[in-house]
């Protein structure tokens, strides 16, 4: 198999794709920081600090998963399972990923060096955490809350001033979506005495309380605006986020998965590109 090849299923084996949903999130909390366009070089580190970071976590989730997706008929065909990728490449990406990030958050400044892997260990620690709590959605969305933070903490070496409602918005949409996500698995998940909320409330009411998360997180993106004087741009940038929350919830159902995975990508990464364009677009008209 060439390298090209190799390369190819480790990015698909990890869904390099989605790095869409956390990265605009880092964006975001740079340009706050900066009220307006960040240094390039400034800009540059973080994005290479957060595609280092999400490419070590998935590739880590997927190592210890492992078992589990080959017992699982939907992941059976993931790459570490079905023996397209050896334990020693995974662990390769996961190792190389790793110290990328830490490089790029050495690069940036002494706060963002020193909490880095306090960040990267929540992100890590999240792959374990269905074996024992079905709150897992949830330390998750801690996990991904960071990426604002960082952003910020990558231009302005404090965390003075920082939306705090921003990370909450993000760990309640994260906790939303990956909760229907886990609908999928709801049945799996009880066989093998995993826990998530779909396994443990049932898909019906995993569906209200993702539903719940939801609303809050539409609650704190608005009040996110609000603390950092935004205008008009950022609130339209609201109405469609918010329409595509609810899209969301009407596009799948407990009872019809069948549409998840148009809901879990373009939904999610339509969601988290457009407040970040929302949040450019007003900080460059105040």
């Amino acid at each position: 198999m060439s390298v090209v090849k190799k390369i190819q299923i480790l990015l698909e084996m990890i869904q390099f794709k989605l790095t869409v949903f956390a990265l605009p999130f880092a964006l975001t909390g740079a340009f706050l920081a900066s009220r307006g366009f960040p240094e390039i070089t400034t800009l540059a580190w973080v994005i290479l600090a957060m595609v280092g970071a999400r490419t070590c976590a998935m590739g880590f989730n997927r190592i210890i998963d492992r078992r589990f997706d080959k017992d699982n008929p939907r992941t059976a065909s993931r790459a570490l399972p079905a023996g397209e990728v050896s334990l020693v490449e995974a662990w390769s990406m996961v190792a190389g990923a790793g110290g990328i990030f830490f490089f790029a958050c050495y690069n940036l400044n002494e706060l963002t060096f020193f909490l880095s892997p306090f960040a990267l260990g929540l992100t890590l620690f999240y792959s374990v955490t269905k074996r024992f709590t079905s709150l897992c959605h949830l330390v998750l969305g801690f996990a991904l809350a960071f990426s604002p933070l960082g952003g910020w903490i990558a231009v302005n070496n404090s965390v003075s001033g920082y939306p705090f409602v921003l990370s909450l918005g993000v760990v309640f949409w994260v906790a939303g979506f990956d909760t229907i996500y886990g609908c999928l698995d709801a049945e799996f998940d009880k066989k093998r005495g995993l826990y998530s909320l779909p396994s443990r409330l049932g898909k019906k009411n995993a569906f209200r309380l993702a539903g719940f998360f939801h609303v809050l997180a539409f609650v704190l993106f608005t009040a996110t605006g609000w603390t950092q004087g935004l205008n008009i741009f950022y609130y339209i940038g609201i109405v469609l986020t918010s329409a595509a929350l609810f899209y969301q919830h009407m596009l799948v159902r407990p009872e019809d998965l069948s549409r998840i995975h148009a809901s879990f990508f373009s939904m999610n990464g339509f969601i988290s590109v457009t407040l970040f364009v929302a949040t450019w677009i007003s900080l460059a008209t105040l």
